[in-house]
């Protein structure tokens, strides 16, 4: 019996933050963060209290949500991108493990998270073995997954290296659709989750930081979905319009998730177009985690197929 692949999942994981402050290692690659003030603990507390808010606001719009506890020596891992799971179509769940570019990042895979999660997902995966020669493929951060109509969409960076991709989109059964960037500050956009986000009708993405050499061909590869295409501005970016999700609630309605400074940032002409395709557009304060962790609502959230 087949089962209907699905792009956008009705299960959340969530890691909440021991101590949330400024990662320096990532820095080299995230121009979307910023330096720690002098006392980190105030860090923590404010992002604590948006990582609270932001989960409540996800679960009175009906959406299922698992949190687990983070660690104190890992300050990132309110971004849990070291995994992603899926389905085979034919009934069957299973996981991805990927390599982290940093660190004090590659620790957040950690053997009672990894535990947790082969209860109910067998890994078909593992390519955690390439940080031991520091190549980095951060999960859907770094790969934005067309489940629908198997094509991965990924940005080139540090964090997102494309032989790898293309390993991973051979053993998926994927088409493989790699591209350059340059945001602000003229650097490669690090997560392809900064910059797009697909839907199950309708995808975001930031066509004007995709260099014009590779800019036609993203373009065509988005509209052979079928899928409406809404621009997101560059400037947009810093308030992280890109990084939204498509979830799916109890009742079966989708709601799309961002942070508070995208939905402001955003046009009414484009929040009515999201609208069209979903019930509720859902948001939250985010501010501290994204000065500081310079990742915002898509990055928090680890979809449990």
């Amino acid at each position: 019996m087949s089962h209907k692949i699905r792009q956008s999942a009705d299960h959340i994981w969530m890691t909440e933050p021991v101590l949330f402050h400024c990662n320096k290692q990532t820095m080299a690659t995230n121009t979307y963060q910023s330096d720690d003030p002098p006392d980190i603990e105030a860090v923590q507390a404010a992002a604590l209290k948006e990582f609270h808010a932001f989960r409540d606001r996800l679960v009175s719009a009906g959406v299922n949500v698992t949190t687990v506890l983070g660690h104190s020596d890992s300050p990132d891992d309110i971004f849990p991108n070291w995994a992603s799971t899926h389905e085979d179509g034919k009934g069957g769940r299973f996981i991805v493990y990927y390599p982290m570019l940093n660190e004090n990042r590659r620790i957040e895979r950690r053997p009672e998270m990894t535990a947790l999660l082969e209860r109910q997902y067998d890994v078909a995966l593992d390519m955690s073995h390439y940080e031991e020669r520091d190549l980095a493929l951060e999960s859907t951060s770094a790969l934005w997954i067309d489940r629908v109509h198997k094509v991965a969409y990924s940005s080139h960076s540090a964090r997102a290296n494309q032989d790898l991709g293309r390993e991973w989109c051979a053993f998926m059964g994927y088409q493989f659709v790699p591209f350059e960037t340059r945001n602000h500050a003229g650097k490669p956009v690090y997560h392809t989750d900064v910059m797009m986000f697909i839907g199950t009708e309708f995808i975001g993405v930031c066509l004007e930081c995709i260099v014009p050499e590779d800019r036609a061909r993203v373009r065509a590869s988005l509209e052979a979905t079928g899928r409406e295409i809404i621009e997101i501005k560059n400037e947009q970016l810093l308030d992280f319009c890109g990084n939204c999700l498509e979830v799916v609630a109890r009742d079966g309605t989708k709601k799309l998730v961002m942070s508070a400074s995208a939905y402001q940032a955003y046009t009414d002409e484009q929040k009515e177009k999201f609208l069209k395709y979903v019930s509720e557009i859902v948001y939250s304060d985010l501010t501290t985690i994204q000065k500081y962790g310079g990742g915002a609502a898509r990055c928090m959230m680890m979809e449990m197929f």
